[in-house]
C-alpha cells in the first residue's frame, strides 16, 4: 500500500502530509459536457428557459464548487485559489463547461477544477431538467495542469479551450 498515498499502513484513510513540499504555483483546466435536445438549446439560446438564466448560474455554481472542493471532497486539502474562471458554450447539442484554477501553493488545483465543471454541469441539469429530462452529464475530464512535483500534463486528443468562444455562445 506504499504507493496509494491516502492510505497509511494499516490501510487506513488519511490526508497526505504536504508541508514539506515547496511552493510552487499551480494551475489546472478541466472540461465537460451536458448533452441537450435541440428544443432546449433553443429554449437556452432565447432565455426561455423557465428557471431563469442558466449558464449565469451555473458559472457562479461552479466557480463557488471550486472554492469549497476541500470541504465536498474528503482528502483534499483546503487550499488557497488565487483564479478560478468557468466558462459555459452553447453549441448545437451540448453546452460544453470548461474551468480554469490557480493558486501558490503545495498541492494542485486539480480536484478544484473537476469540481467546477461538475458542479455547474449539475447546475445546468438542475435548471432544464423540467423542459429536458434527456440530458446528460458526459466527459468530465482533467484537461492540464502545470506545477508541483509531477510537472505538466496536457492532455491529447482534447481540443485547444482558448479556440471556443468566451460570450456563452456558439
Amino acid at each position: 500500500m506504499d504507493d496509494l498515498t491516502h492510505l497509511d499502513r494499516s490501510g487506513d484513510a488519511r490526508m497526505v502530509a504536504v508541508g514539506h513540499k515547496p511552493e510552487t504555483e499551480r494551475t489546472a483546466t478541466a472540461r465537460g459536457s451536458v448533452l441537450l435536445s435541440p428544443a432546449t438549446i433553443e429554449l437556452l439560446k432565447a432565455g426561455n428557459v423557465p428557471k431563469g438564466d442558466v449558464l449565469a448560474a451555473a458559472r457562479i455554481a461552479g466557480i463557488m464548487a471550486a472554492k469549497r472542493t476541500g470541504e465536498l471532497i474528503p482528502l483534499c486539502h483546503p487550499i488557497a485559489l488565487s483564479h478560478v474562471e468557468v466558462h459555459l458554450h452553447v453549441l448545437q447539442d451540448r453546452i460544453e463547461i470548461e474551468a480554469g484554477a490557480s493558486t501558490v501553493g503545495r498541492t494542485g488545483v486539480e480536484m478544484e477544477v473537476l469540481t467546477a465543471v461538475a458542479i455547474a454541469a449539475l447546475t445546468v441539469y438542475d435548471m432544464v431538467k423540467a423542459v429536458d429530462r434527456t440530458a446528460v452529464i458526459t466527459s468530465v475530464r482533467l484537461t492540464s495542469k502545470s506545477g508541483g512535483q509531477s510537472g505538466t500534463f496536457v492532455r491529447s486528443g482534447d481540443e485547444d479551450p482558448s479556440n471556443l468562444p468566451k460570450n456563452g455562445s456558439e
